[in-house]
C-alpha cells in the first residue's frame, strides 16, 4: 500500500493550468474536483491508520474515486 495522496494536480501534472481554469469556469467539473478531493482525503486517512474502515470500505472508495479520476480526465482531454 503507497500511503501517497493521488491529488489532482500530481496526476495531471501536465495539465494543471487545465485543472485550474475547469474549477472556475465549470461548476460540474469543480463538483467532481472537490468530490475527488472529498475520496481521496478519506482513502489516505485509512491508509495511514488515521480512520479506521473495513477493507472492503477502503475498496469502494478506491472505485469511486477511480470513477471520479476518469470523469475528470474525460474532460481535460476534451480542453
Amino acid at each position: 500500500m503507497s500511503h501517497v495522496p493521488h491529488e489532482l494536480h500530481e496526476e495531471f501534472p501536465d495539465k494543471v493550468a487545465a485543472l485550474h481554469e475547469l474549477k472556475v469556469s465549470n461548476g460540474h467539473f469543480a463538483r467532481l474536483a472537490d468530490s475527488y478531493h472529498d475520496v481521496n482525503r478519506e482513502i489516505h486517512r485509512i491508509e495511514t491508520d488515521v480512520t479506521p474502515a473495513s477493507d472492503e470500505a477502503l475498496e469502494d472508495l478506491k472505485k469511486q474515486r477511480l470513477h471520479l479520476k476518469d470523469e475528470i480526465a474525460a474532460m481535460l482531454a476534451a480542453t
